[in-house]
């Protein structure tokens, strides 16, 4: 019987995160769907959001993806990153993530008295957590400024893999 509560717990483990993934590189689909959306604030200034689900790292190298994507079809060469946030916990792959307490105590009743100590394991099934990063770029013609947040758009669209 205990062996059916383990592989019936570990095969729930595996369903709740197959359930929620990051979907492939893409436009949004809908108001809380995963994918990229970019608001125009000036002519040559835009918002750009990624939203996910999972490691906020891939949300952000999308969202770079998506603003070097952006940058070439506006016939623009660099994009600088003016302002960036983050929406998301730090490992918010989800999954199984365990963690262990410990505890103690002793009584007294009537004659008797009793002490112990326990060891407890608990398991997070939550899954993958929704995720978004939003950067604020300018885009820019000619040779890209040196500057850490400046980035030539085509070395972007070359480098991660989408």
């Amino acid at each position: 019987m205990k062996r059916l509560a383990i592989a019936l717990t570990g095969l729930s483990a595996l369903a709740l995160s197959a359930c929620a993934s990051l979907a492939p590189y893409g436009a949004q689909q809908g108001p809380n769907g995963q994918g990229f959306s970019e608001q125009r604030i000036e002519s040559n200034r835009y918002r750009v959001s990624y939203n996910g689900v999972g490691a906020t790292g891939r949300v952000a190298d999308w969202a770079l993806v998506r603003a070097a994507d952006l940058t070439t079809e506006q016939g623009y060469d660099w994009f600088e990153v003016t302002q960036s946030w983050t929406d998301g916990r730090p490992g918010g792959a989800g999954g199984v993530r365990p963690s262990v307490s410990i505890g103690g105590g002793s009584s007294r009743y009537g004659g008797y008295s009793a002490s112990g100590v326990g060891v407890g394991v608990g398991l997070n099934f939550s899954g993958p957590q929704p995720t978004s990063t939003t950067l604020e770029v300018v885009l820019g013609r000619g040779q890209k400024p040196e500057r850490p947040n400046a980035y030539d758009a085509r070395s972007v669209q070359g480098s991660i893999p989408r």
